[in-house]
């Protein structure tokens, strides 16, 4: 009635429920072989937690007629029993596909996880570009030149502290506050690139 699958990355459980709620299969098989063994199976629900590669998962199980039910982990996890093991999670995630007020995830296609993806590697630069941006102005502060808030600022002050023509900085200091600067220039283009 319902195939509960525990994703791996490179191996999955199964885990069957008949109509009564009775395990009646369990298998370990490599993340390739679980399409082909779908293909065999008469039309049942297949319920997968909502992580990396369950909606491309899910979309080829859909293509072969079977239902699918994604549900967010933490959804799934108080119906694991015992210790926790791929096995049981797979239990746990068809149990939980079977209860009426479960809240499931909509199956996404190629494009929303495009834009999704997207916004996750922005967020990453943004973070990158952040800490980067705090580091340069602490050591800036360690040696006594404070910089007001806004890129603008930073890199006004940069460009002034780097100058050949001064010699504001130890050359050491200067060598990486240079380094630092390339690397936060490149990730200011990335994302100018995302706003593109």
């Amino acid at each position: 009635m319902i195939l509960g699958i525990d994703l791996g990355k490179n191996s999955c459980s199964l885990v069957g429920l008949d109509e009564n709620g009775k395990v009646v299969l369990r298998r370990r098989m490599l993340r390739d072989g679980v399409i082909a063994f779908a293909s065999k199976l008469s039309p049942c629900t297949i319920a997968m937690e909502a992580c990396c590669g369950a909606h491309h998962m899910g979309r080829a199980l859909v293509d072969l007629g079977l239902e699918v039910r994604l549900m967010s982990p933490e959804y799934v996890s108080p119906y694991v029993k015992a210790q926790k093991n791929d096995n049981r999670d797979a239990e746990a995630i068809a149990q939980a596909a079977t209860l009426p007020a479960m809240r499931f995830v909509e199956l996404k296609s190629a494009e929303p996880l495009d834009v999704q993806t997207l916004h996750r590697v922005r967020d990453r630069l943004v973070g990158e570009r952040t800490s980067l941006t705090n580091q340069i102005r602490s050591l800036l502060l360690e040696r006594g030149h404070t910089v007001a808030q806004g890129h603008a600022k930073l890199r006004h002050k940069l460009a002034e502290l780097l100058d050949p023509g001064t010699e504001a900085m130890s050359p050491r200091m200067a060598f990486l506050l240079e380094d630092m600067r390339t690397r936060w220039t490149e990730l200011a283009r990335r994302l100018a690139a995302f706003a593109a």
